[in-house]
């Protein structure tokens, strides 16, 4: 089976979102350049892209999608009490965690300095980009859906547009961080501690895609589709 007018990488998410953990595994970027077409992300992976194509059209329907019917208010109240919660409880353990294993197996692995820094980094980032949607941008989407037309800062398009670019960063970011720990591959000698890290670091890169995804491609979108109707 294969697809016919290939979709973007956000749409096949959004109909299936047990397609992540394909595009994942591939390193096809269904959050931050999910507007982009199956066909052009497998041209520029160097992918086939009906091989790709046939992988997700048979995939069983998994994951929850019951997510992209939600309205606009309770889709942000969604992000902030799933995506948003989990950064803030995950972020200062993996800083600490992070910090903990670079100084234990530092001098045999130089690489867990950079990965403790790009954690930092990523945690320096998230903070106030999390705060900036929960105070400004997502109280005016439900102010938006009231009734409300003007806010200080102009139509929702331009918090979208400044979340959007700080999305960006933390992509890149995220690149960096899988490059850095050679996708995450544990070495002989690492501890329990090394172990915990990678695989929570693998999972927080994962949840951050879905949390983008969903934000990017349905969110966003469907909040400016609404302002300018």
């Amino acid at each position: 089976m294969t697809m016919l007018g290939y979709p973007t990488l956000g749409d096949i998410v959004v109909a299936n979102p047990a397609a992540a953990r394909v595009l994942e595994t591939l390193g096809l970027d269904y959050c931050c350049h999910g507007d982009h077409t199956l066909d052009e992300a497998c041209a520029a992976a160097g992918l086939d892209v009906e091989q790709v194509a046939e992988q997700i059209a048979d995939l069983r329907q998994g994951g929850d999608a019951s997510w992209a019917e939600l309205e606009l208010p309770e889709l942000a109240k969604h992000i902030e009490g799933s995506h948003h919660a989990y950064l803030h409880a995950e972020l200062p353990l993996l800083d600490a965690l992070a910090a903990k294993v670079a100084g234990v197996h530092g001098e045999r692995h130089p690489e867990l300095r950079e990965v403790a820094r790009l954690v930092s980094e990523i945690r320096t980032e998230l903070d106030p980009h999390l705060m900036k949607e929960e105070r400004i941008l997502f109280p005016a989407i439900e102010a938006m859906f009231a009734g409300q037309t003007e806010f200080p800062f102009g139509t929702v398009a331009n918090p979208i547009r400044m979340m959007e670019i700080e999305h960006d960063q933390c992509g890149e970011l995220l690149d960096q961080l899988r490059a850095t720990s050679k996708d995450y591959a544990v070495p002989d000698d690492g501890c329990a501690s090394y172990r915990s890290l990678y695989e929570r670091l693998e999972a927080l890169e994962y949840d951050l895609h879905i949390h983008i995804h969903k934000e990017n491609h349905v969110l966003f979108p469907q909040a400016i589709a609404y302002a300018n109707a």
